[in-house]
């Protein structure tokens, strides 16, 4: 191939810097600008392709963004109502044990409407992992006050900040599933920077040879940003999301196995 000044130029297999995953669709993402999930995927796609589980993955994606995940990834994908994905996968990994399944899910979703559905799938130890975007705050709907909506956050419910009195602590889901009996692995990662993208694909990945060993549930929390719905831009939320969304949910892993 020839530059703009005519010199020939030979990309050799060996100096590929990257390559898109086969396991994405051709379909551009259509997420907000500086969205986390559109990262998520990503490393979802190539942990899949690597893993060589593409024709052997299913993925259940409920309501909210989660749900365009199904018109991004070239796995099979089965959606569910609103907070019932944990439920959906339970049933899917029972009946075709032999598959990966997963569910991808935001904070709306997997901490309020399906609260009951995640408690008890960890608590029973469904042998599924579960990939948990939380970005404090209703993405999809209006940006209105998520059960992860931090103290003082404003959101289209909460126009003067989250009000713990009336409305409640933030809920810390991945802490109380790390207590579960039937959580196998639990950690909350994030995707906004490149060292943090590949400590979140350690992750998933650990959590694709996990469910090999069928010992329980696998948890993934994702922090990430909601440009949009916090009214800033993708540079300013990230600022945000460290100074303000990590101290109250702090990464690292929570539960780990006593023997890998």
């Amino acid at each position: 191939m020839k530059d703009v000044t005519g010199i020939k130029e030979i990309i050799k297999p060996e100096n590929l810097v990257y390559k898109r995953s086969s396991v994405l669709t051709d379909n551009v993402f259509s997420y907000c600008p500086g969205c986390g999930h559109g990262t998520a995927h990503r490393i979802l796609a190539e942990v899949i392709e690597e893993a060589g589980l593409q024709s052997e993955t299913i993925g259940v994606a409920p309501v909210g963004c989660s749900v365009l995940l199904y018109e991004f990834m070239n796995v099979d994908v089965q959606q569910a109502a609103h907070g019932r994905a944990p439920a959906v996968a339970t049933a899917i990994k029972r009946l075709l044990p032999e598959k990966f399944v997963f569910t991808y899910q935001g904070d709306g979703d997997l901490a309020a409407i399906g609260t009951a559905e995640t408690i008890h799938a960890c608590n029973r130890g469904e042998n599924i992992m579960i990939i948990f975007i939380n970005n404090g705050i209703y993405g999809m709907t209006g940006g209105q006050m998520a059960p992860t909506t931090l103290e003082g956050m404003k959101s289209s419910t909460s126009p003067y900040g989250r009000d713990i009195k009336l409305m409640g602590n933030p809920l810390k889901m991945t802490e109380i599933v790390a207590t579960l009996p039937g959580t196998y692995f639990v950690t909350r990662q994030s995707v906004h920077t490149p060292a943090n993208v590949k400590k979140t694909k350690k992750a998933m990945k650990k959590a694709v040879e996990y469910q090999k060993l069928n010992k329980g549930t696998c948890f993934i929390e994702i922090v990430s940003n909601c440009p949009s719905g916090w009214k800033m831009s993708p540079v300013e939320s990230n600022k945000w999301m460290e100074e303000n969304m990590f101290p109250f949910y702090p990464l690292g892993d929570l539960k780990v196995p006593a023997v890998e």
